[in-house]
């Protein structure tokens, strides 16, 4: 009998003879190397508008302390009982990155980024995702935002990216990720919708394939990333098919909330649920939720917030009864995510066990900043690689980029840098290799 591991390890095989070099890692011993071991899994959850320090450190802490020695300021005061398995980390900057209302690519990818600039490289969640145990759907990516800007734009790359120049989309209408994901073992309407996409996108790509032929050789290119787009569509859709059975236990249940959601925070709970329901599923190893979507929008009316958008970047987080809710809802969704992933048996212990979470923002530590403080909040250990029970301040001497390099040594795939070349670390770096104090 397939075990739940070796049934997806083999349909993400097929999937990467269907889907090649989309899914599957250019280095296969680095992934190799990463999957020694129990299996591990990383996510990524970015607030919009900037998070400032103050909402998740007590304001009259000056130096690194154990976390059990600190009380926990109201915005993340839930995740006090989590404080053993986390880590508050201060200091790091993101100069380089010209944050200011959002460093975009630049938040995951540790470079410069802004309105329109392309990503100059792969960000480090799909890094990760290429390194760990393969997976059908190694990289999922969620944003939400305001329910008018998700029905209006139901996918949005702003904050990961494949590699230069290769932005990923994020998934904003939960009714659209559900269909792609659960849709074959769906019923009623949603099942019917989903086998007359289907049936769409096997044909465009049968009519694109055939008419790229006829192009001149220096369009065929860039036409051949259109056919592959569709090529990758079917080629998911076949992959889940094969493991219809399992994907049956983990399907979240559809409720109107999709059909009918009163507030946008409806369909961020549904999103969530997804994501959720992914990662305990195993299609995927790497789940990236935007928060605001790697932009300056995004709304909460359903947490009581009647300010939107732009106006909230204007206001300053601490003390703040606004900020406070959305921080409070941030770790309510924290806590969520750990509870689930408790919830799953996984190698004598739990996928909480072997999973880490990475908390931030794509912009610093406040709307208009120029990058000197960007914090981070830690949740697990990635099966024992990552100490945790602390609070670290690393004093504005490291970039976000050696948080990125820790996080590849603690899944088996250690390197020096991340995306940063030598001038540039002289520069902004003060170290090489990840930080030491982060290292179990």
């Amino acid at each position: 009998m397939l075990s739940r591991r070796n049934l997806l390890q083999a349909a993400a095989t097929g999937a990467g003879a269907a889907f090649g070099s989309t899914l599957l890692p250019t280095n296969a011993r680095a992934a190799t190397a990463a999957a020694n071991g129990q299996p591990k899994r990383i996510i990524f959850f970015l607030q919009n508008q900037g998070f400032d320090p103050a909402t998740c450190i007590p304001s009259d802490l000056r130096e690194n302390a154990p976390l059990s020695e600190v009380k926990l300021p109201e915005p993340v005061a839930a995740l006090e009982p989590y404080k053993d398995r986390m880590n508050i980390v201060t200091g790091l900057h993101g100069r380089h990155t010209s944050p200011s209302h959002s460093a975009f690519f630049g938040a995951l990818g540790g470079y410069r980024g802004g309105i329109g600039i392309p990503p100059a490289a792969a960000t480090i969640d799909h890094v990760i995702s290429q390194l760990l145990p393969q997976t059908i759907l190694p990289h999922l990516c969620i944003g939400m935002d305001a329910l008018e800007n998700m029905i209006s734009r139901p996918t949005l790359a702003t904050l990961s990216a494949s590699g230069a120049g290769k932005p990923l989309f994020m998934h904003s209408n939960p009714n659209d990720l559900y269909q792609l994901l659960f849709g074959g073992i769906a019923e009623g309407d949603v099942k019917r919708r989903y086998q007359a996409r289907s049936k769409m996108y096997s044909r465009i790509e049968q009519l694109a394939y055939q008419g790229g032929k006829s192009l001149p050789r220096e369009q065929r290119e860039l036409y051949g990333n259109f056919v592959d787009g569709f090529r990758d569509i079917n080629g998911l859709r076949e992959r889940l098919a094969d493991v219809s059975d399992h994907l049956k236990k983990f399907a979240p249940a559809y409720d109107e909330k999709f059909t009918q959601p009163e507030f946008e925070t409806d369909w961020h709970d549904r999103l969530l649920d997804i994501g959720i329901a992914a990662l305990k599923a195993g299609l995927t190893n790497v789940l990236t939720v935007g928060s605001g979507r790697g932009e300056i929008f995004g709304a909460w009316k359903g947490l009581g917030i009647t300010e939107a958008g732009h106006n909230l970047g204007h206001m300053k987080q601490p003390g703040n009864p606004i900020w406070i809710k959305i921080r409070q809802y941030n770790c309510q969704m924290l806590i969520k995510l750990m509870q689930q992933l408790e919830s799953m048996p996984e190698d004598g212990g739990t996928m909480m066990d072997n999973t880490l979470i990475v908390y931030t923002s794509n912009n610093a530590d406040k709307q208009h900043t120029g990058g000197e403080n960007w914090p981070f909040v830690l949740l697990g250990n990635c099966s024992g690689r990552v100490q945790t029970g602390n609070y670290l301040h690393v004093g504005g001497k490291r970039p976000i980029n050696a948080l990125y390099t820790t996080l590849l040594h603690a899944i088996g795939a250690g390197q020096d840098r991340f995306n940063m070349d030598h001038n540039t670390a002289g520069t902004h770096d003060a170290a090489v290799g990840p930080i030491e104090e982060l290292m179990a």
